[in-house]
């Protein structure tokens, strides 16, 4: 079983929750997770996808593509200004 811990006011709007629970069958990625478990957490992949969500993997930076296997916690943040706050490095 993995957690998916929702932080940041648009993620907690576009979800019921701001934990989830999910039980994974050997490694998967962050994405194939969200879109597996779409009728609970579908609003929060249209945040996914403009990239305003920063990902977690037990306390370390992730990507969407990071690999999960049971007994992780996923933590996705809402960044409302990703250029400003860290979310994304641009080059100036």
């Amino acid at each position: 079983m993995v957690t998916v811990l929702l932080f940041g006011h648009a993620l907690r709007e576009a979800a019921e929750d701001s934990e989830y629970r999910f039980e994974v069958t050997g490694p998967v990625t962050i994405r194939s997770l969200l879109e597996t478990n779409q009728e609970k957490l579908g609003r929060v992949i249209l945040l996914v996808n403009k990239g305003e969500v920063l990902v977690t993997v037990n306390r370390k930076v992730g990507s969407l593509e990071s690999a999960i296997k049971d007994g992780d916690t996923i933590k996705l943040t809402h960044q409302a200004n990703t250029t400003y706050e860290g979310a994304m490095w641009q080059n100036p």
